[in-house]
């Protein structure tokens, strides 16, 4: 015989959908009664007359008709309904005794490890607290951890998530109360099974009037697995509290906060499954506090650096680093700066992929109103550094390296008021090593670009009359294994442009990476970044340009055989803008030289120079150029056999 399947919340539903049809055909049978059943004769003969009657009384019928069949309709669906509550009555009447014979039985199994060990043997383990905030453990041999609680109270650290047993699922850690740290997440199976996320930081309060913004949480770390399963990423740094406010006390004294609150760093990302697993990534910081922007508040609060990425074990890729956190808004002299991003982590030890660094978090601009007092700072912040790529196993690729933060730009909104240097970039992080056997490295960062020095008058008008920043170093590039090319270094950062004053230095360029130790070329240095620009403003006067950046040099080649890595291009440098007055006569930025060319090791040719960079146009009214750039110095040959390398074009 066959087995009668039935869902009671299906046999509602239909129930349900019968009645609704069933409701839709009265409805259109009452609206059909009076037009069909009192025709009235088409003419004043007895042939219409029967006519009539005759569609008439076939009309009466079929309204009796559909009587009886709404009738029968109304009947099954009653049927139909109680048969769907019979099934729901007779299903929770057998459930509810296998629930309890389960948990009974679970309760005898479970008992003997709880009285030994303080956990069951089987089942998830309880959430977090107010009054216990961490979350238990879960089953030996299996259960997920419980997840940790997230605090409300102000600098109570989040609960931590409960560890799983053999099999199962770390808990969530539990998010910070205001100002602190997250709980760190739970450990995964030992068998498989994921590790729990980092709880967040807790952002800081505002200070209170008269005093300093407090710090954010730190993020918490991500738990790791077991020998098999993903590693939990870690918690969001919290952002700092804003500096406070006016003060006044009993005498008439005001007192102000002079310093914001600097935002959480991430939490780290938990280790890969020991055998096999990627890792878990790192927390972004968090955000600064705003500065006061009144008298005495100084800055704004720096952001909170990322976190780093988890390792994998054996076989998985690494987490990427965490991104740092941007600057809180300036206060009367200056924006908090960026922070700096985290390092990726390692990829696993046989085979897998780095992780890439956490970019730098950008600065933030400057501006200080004259007329009501309201200021966002005089310097622009500078930007966080990318962090570092991590480094492969025997087989995989190194993780590339985080771009620098933005710089600040001074004085970026408008409105009275004046902003001055523009925030420098930051640098780029270094690419991480190739794996050992077989694998790219990673690249450098690039660097990143600084600020402009701005000055804006009552009527709006904008003058470059501060410095510009310079910009950001890029980035090494990652050295191969034992056979590979190196990876090239990272480009410097363009310098910010500026009026009166010079512009910013352009960044230098990253070196080019190693080539693979017994085989391989050498990594091409990175370009030097372009020199900020003397920019003509509304005053019509244009000022200094700034010197390029200095390429980056070439990587050195393997022990056996490869070729050195070529010189990085200097970098241009800034050119006079075209004013409308007579002392525009500015000078043009000198190149940047270029960078030297690796060298080979026993046989291989060594690596070209870099060309030096061109120098920067003069003004018109009689402004000298800039100096171009010394090309750079050729590598090395080999001491075996290999011809050395051509120095760089001037």
């Amino acid at each position: 015989m066959s087995y009668l399947v039935a869902v009671p919340e299906s046999v509602a539903a239909a129930a349900t959908d019968l009645a609704g049809v069933g409701s839709a055909l009265t409805s259109a049978n009452l609206l059909a009664t009076a037009p069909t059943t009192q025709l009235l004769s088409a003419g004043a003969d007895e042939v219409s007359a029967v006519v009539a009657s005759f569609f008439a009384d076939y009309a009466r019928e079929y309204q009796a008709l559909s009587v009886r069949a709404a009738a029968f309709h109304e009947q099954f669906v009653q049927a139909l309904t109680g048969a769907s509550n019979f099934y729901a009555t007779a299903e929770a009447a057998n459930a509810s005794p296998l629930q309890v014979l389960q948990q009974e039985v679970l309760d005898v199994i479970n008992a003997p490890t709880r009285t030994l060990l303080g956990r069951p043997l089987i089942g998830d383990g309880a959430n977090g607290t107010a009054a216990n905030p961490n979350g238990t453990a879960g089953g030996l041999l299996f259960g997920n951890g419980g997840n940790g609680f997230s605090q409300t109270t102000v600098g109570a650290v989040g609960g931590a998530g409960g560890a799983a047993g053999l099999i199962g699922n770390g808990g969530a850690g539990g998010a910070g109360g205001a100002g602190a740290a997250g709980g760190a997440g739970g450990h995964g199976g030992w068998l498989t099974g994921n590790g729990g996320v980092g709880g967040a930081g807790g952002a800081a309060l505002p200070g209170v009037p008269g005093f300093n913004g407090a710090n954010g949480g730190a993020g918490g770390a991500g738990g790791a697995a077991g020998l098999w399963g993903v590693g939990g990423a870690g918690g969001t740094g919290g952002a700092g509290g804003a500096a406070g406010g006016e003060y006044t006390d009993a005498a008439g004294n005001n007192y102000y906060g002079t310093l914001a609150g600097n935002g959480g760093r991430g939490g780290n990302g938990g280790t890969g499954g020991l055998l096999y697993g990627p890792a878990g990534g790192g927390g972004q910081g968090g955000v600064g506090g705003d500065g006061n922007g009144v008298q005495s508040g100084y800055s704004g609060g720096a952001g909170g650096a990322g976190g780093t990425g988890g390792a994998a074990g054996l076989f998985g890729d690494g987490g990427a680093g965490g991104a740092g956190g941007s600057g809180g808004a300036a206060g009367q002299l200056t924006g908090g700066n960026g922070g700096s991003g985290g390092d990726g982590g390692h990829g696993g030890l046989i085979y897998g992929n780095a992780g890439y660094g956490g970019h730098g978090g950008a600065g933030v601009g400057a501006l200080l109103d004259l007329n009501n007092g309201v200021s966002t700072g005089i310097f622009g912040s500078a930007g966080g550094a990318g962090g570092a790529g991590g480094g492969a196993g025997l087989f995989g690729n190194g993780g590339a390296g985080g771009a620098g933060g933005a710089r600040g730009y001074s004085g970026a909104d408008p409105g009275l008021g004046i902003a001055g240097v523009g925030g420098a970039g930051g640098a780029g992080g270094a690419g991480g090593h190739g794996g050992w056997l077989s694998g790219n490295a990673g690249v450098g960062g690039q660097g990143g670009a600084g600020g402009a020095g701005r000055f804006i008058d009552a009527n709006n008008n904008v003058f470059l009359s501060f410095q510009g920043g310079a910009g950001g170093a890029g980035g090494a590039g990652g050295a191969a294994g034992l056979f590979g090319t190196g990876a090239t270094g990272g480009a410097g950062g363009e310098g910010g442009a500026s009026g009166l004053a010079s512009g910013g230095v352009g960044g230098a360029g990253g070196a080019g990476g190693a080539g693979g130790l017994l085989v391989g070329t050498g990594g091409t240095g990175g370009q030097g970044g372009l020199g900020g620009g003397g920019v003509a403003d509304a005053s019509g006067v244009a000022g200094t340009g700034a010197a390029g950046g200095e390429g980056g040099a070439g990587g050195v080649s393997g022990w056996l055989y490869g070729n050195g890595g070529a010189g990085g291009e200097g970098g241009d440098g800034g050119a006079t803008g075209v004013g409308g007055q007579s002392n525009d006569g500015t000078s043009g930025g000198n190149g940047g030289n270029g960078g030297n060319g690796g060298a080979a090791r026993l046989v291989g040719a060594g690596g070209a120079g870099g060309a030096g960079g061109n120098g920067g146009a003069g003004g018109p009214q009689g402004g000298n150029p800039g100096l171009d750039g010394v090309g750079g110095i050729g590598g090395a040959g080999g001491l075996l056999f290999g011809n050395d390398g051509a120095s760089g074009a001037p």
